[in-house]
């Protein structure tokens, strides 16, 4: 449910009229309260003095027969014939009695001082000021009233006035606020127009080129604006090229399927050459489906709906596994993989072992043949870190930000993107931002280093045994022997049923 009008400038009016209404009632109400007891302060000292008046009389007179004979100066002493004035002996006879407004006289307390208060209701509502006196060893009472009908009359009027001043005031306040409002939010509409001026193809505009005389906060809001365009055009630019580079890598294999197909449809065929066109076809299939996977787990990675399975890692057995997994490949390179490794990671198990062995797939494939792979742990300025790293080419500085993206290479020419269809550091990169952290990549002289960086809660923690340091060192020597492979290790080599090639890796491994 909707409380107040929508639009923006009719709420600034509203408001301004609201905060005015609220500080003009206020101001009323002090100046009508002032009024009121300047008033009731008016109407006690003009009382006190009357009573002070006839007291003076009394102490002057010889008799209290003497001022009863005086009528004219009692009239002389009232303003209007809201006045009166009494003095009353010890029984309360009336001695002297002026009341032209014939006002009620209440029974009277006895008063050795001055003594003021109001009586009666309504239009008989009279302000009393009352003393007593002693003359000649009698005592009397000396009282003066006004009647306070002409006071509330007056108070009245006042407020009647006030309150139309008011309502004049908030009426002027709500137009000057609807003005105001309007050339405040002028350079708010602007940047309204130019916002909705722009569209897909113009999301490198930008809305924040203001006059310098706009205001502070119209700058702020233009410039987050240009901030939410250029992560909009980004992430466009990323779309474009990923729907680009995904039509590639589909199309390739299906490609090979057709054209495979094709050419076997157009005689026919034994059936050692069909066998042969089905393998061939299986492993585009297989192509197919490692990167159908892969796509499916990175957009469940942008989309988690359940939490990680976070338990205690023995980091340097899961790198001891992982080297051994990696060995058929490292001997047919003859690469050197160095395990330092140690400590306990908390995390996904099987997320941290498929980031570590995408890594190292790619360390191995682009390595240099001959040369060293290197995994280490270690915690840098509150991260665990987990390094894999190769003496392979050294990779530009224009790529590096970029080899986390889906299906970016650095080979122009579109390579054959390996068991992981060009997705495998893509999904190292979504691994590590489901557990809070980041992959990035280094490179120098020296080659190329790939770290993934666990948050300071997946802590890695140290052993203080001396057998579980930082140490379980596992140095491997990777030499080529294929052929003492098939007779020492034991392993059955598969081969395709055609031509009868080794489709599978078989090695032995020296210490």
């Amino acid at each position: 449910m909707r409380l107040g009008p929508r639009s923006l400038r009719m709420r600034l009016a509203l408001w301004f009229a609201l905060v005015s209404f609220v500080l003009l009632g206020a101001i009323g109400v002090y100046l009508y309260r002032a009024l009121a007891a300047e008033l009731a302060w008016r109407d006690d000292i003009a009382l006190a003095g009357r009573i002070e008046r006839m007291r003076a009389l009394v102490d002057d007179s010889d008799g209290i027969d003497t001022l009863r004979r005086r009528p004219r100066l009692y009239a002389n002493m009232l303003g209007n014939r809201d006045d009166a004035l009494w003095m009353l002996d010890a029984r309360g006879a009336r001695l002297i009695d002026v009341n032209p407004g014939r006002l009620p006289l209440p029974p009277l307390p006895a008063a050795a001082t001055l003594k003021l208060a109001d009586v009666g209701t309504g239009a008989a509502l009279a302000r009393l000021a009352w003393i007593d006196v002693e003359q000649g060893g009698r005592r009397f009472t000396l009282v003066a009233a006004r009647l306070l009908a002409e006071r509330a009359r007056m108070l009245a009027s006042y407020r009647m006035t006030l309150g139309a001043a008011l309502a004049a005031g908030a009426l002027l306040s709500a137009l000057a606020g609807w003005w105001i409002s309007a050339r405040a939010l002028r350079p708010l509409q602007r940047l309204a127009a130019r916002t909705a001026a722009i569209d897909v193809r113009g999301l490198g505009q930008h809305v924040a080129d203001v006059p310098a005389h706009e205001v502070q906060e119209l700058r702020q809001l233009g410039a987050a604006l240009d901030q939410m365009l250029a992560r909009l055009a980004e992430g466009f630019a990323q779309l474009s090229r990923f729907s680009e580079d995904l039509a590639h890598e589909m199309r390739t294999p299906l490609h090979n399927l057709m054209g495979h197909t094709e050419y076997a449809l157009r005689k026919r065929r034994g059936i050692d050459e069909y066998e042969q066109l089905l393998a061939s076809n299986q492993e585009e299939y297989e192509r197919l489906a490692r990167m159908i996977d892969s796509m499916l787990f990175l957009a469940r990675a942008e989309h988690p709906v359940g939490a990680l399975h976070r338990e205690a890692i023995d980091l340097a057995e899961l790198c001891a596994q992982l080297a051994d997994y990696f060995e058929g490949i490292a001997e047919e390179r003859s690469v050197t993989m160095t395990v330092l490794a140690g400590g306990v990671l908390v995390a996904d198990r099987a997320l941290v072992r498929r980031a570590l062995a995408n890594l190292l797939a790619n360390a191995l494939r682009h390595g240099a043949a001959g040369g060293a792979v290197k995994i280490e742990t270690r915690v840098a300025e509150g991260h665990v870190e987990i390094a894999v790293h190769d003496n392979g080419t050294p990779i530009d500085a224009l790529h590096l930000p970029h080899l986390f993206e889906r299906f970016y290479r650095c080979d122009p020419a579109r390579s054959q993107g390996g068991a992981t269809g060009g997705l495998g550091l893509a999904i190292v990169a979504s691994i590590m931002q489901l557990h809070g952290g980041a992959a990035r990549a280094d490179s120098g002289k020296d080659g190329n280093r790939f770290v993934l960086s666990f948050p300071r809660d997946a802590s890695l923690q140290q052993a203080s045994a001396p057998g579980d340091q930082i140490s379980r060192l596992s140095i491997r020597r990777v030499v080529p022997s294929l052929a003492a492979a098939s007779t020492t290790s034991g392993a059955p080599c598969a081969r395709s049923p055609a031509d009868g090639t080794c489709r599978s890796i078989c090695f032995r491994t020296e210490i």
